[in-house]
């Protein structure tokens, strides 16, 4: 098992091509799917350099807070409501270049400024956890953070099957 992250290159683009091998590797082997989940987001954390990163799992009619890196954050988040229960219910990702210009966002905490969420569909096509990133700069995620974190959450539905 790898004890740390390391990434070449300086490039969003080459760090996150850098970092998804060694998040795959991190998984290889390890059957229990929390616990792959909290590596994917210290690998994340350490590796991006994201202000909060962490997963939220549906639970009946909420997203409950899983495994996370960063400050302390929102436990229970309705369908519909913020930013991931919006990605709950549409089932696509969202960028938010300004949490302050999104309606209803929700501010677990006040140093957020942009955010980037990503669904994780199940075999049925529906959301069984959300990949929820900020940052403590406006703007701060492109299309570039779309496609890669798109394929941790890829990576995320296939340790779920």
């Amino acid at each position: 098992m790898a004890e740390s992250i390391i990434l070449s290159g300086t490039s969003k683009k080459e760090k996150y091509e850098s970092l998804l091998p060694q998040v795959q590797a991190l998984c290889e082997g390890e059957p229990d799917l929390i616990a792959n989940i909290a590596n994917i987001m210290a690998a994340l954390k350490q590796g991006m350099n994201f202000y909060w990163v962490g997963t939220y799992f549906v639970k009946g009619n909420e997203l409950v807070l899983g495994p996370f890196q960063g400050p302390v954050a929102c436990t229970r988040i309705a369908k519909g409501k913020g930013v991931c229960g919006a990605v709950w219910e549409k089932k696509q990702t969202i960028l938010v270049p300004d949490v302050d210009q999104f309606p209803g966002h929700i501010a677990c905490s006040s140093a957020s400024r942009s955010e980037i969420v990503l669904p994780c569909l199940d075999k049925k096509g529906e959301v069984f956890a959300v990949i929820d990133v900020d940052s403590d700069q406006l703007n701060d995620f492109d299309e570039t953070d779309k496609i890669y974190l798109q394929k941790i959450a890829a990576l995320v539905e296939k340790l779920n099957a």
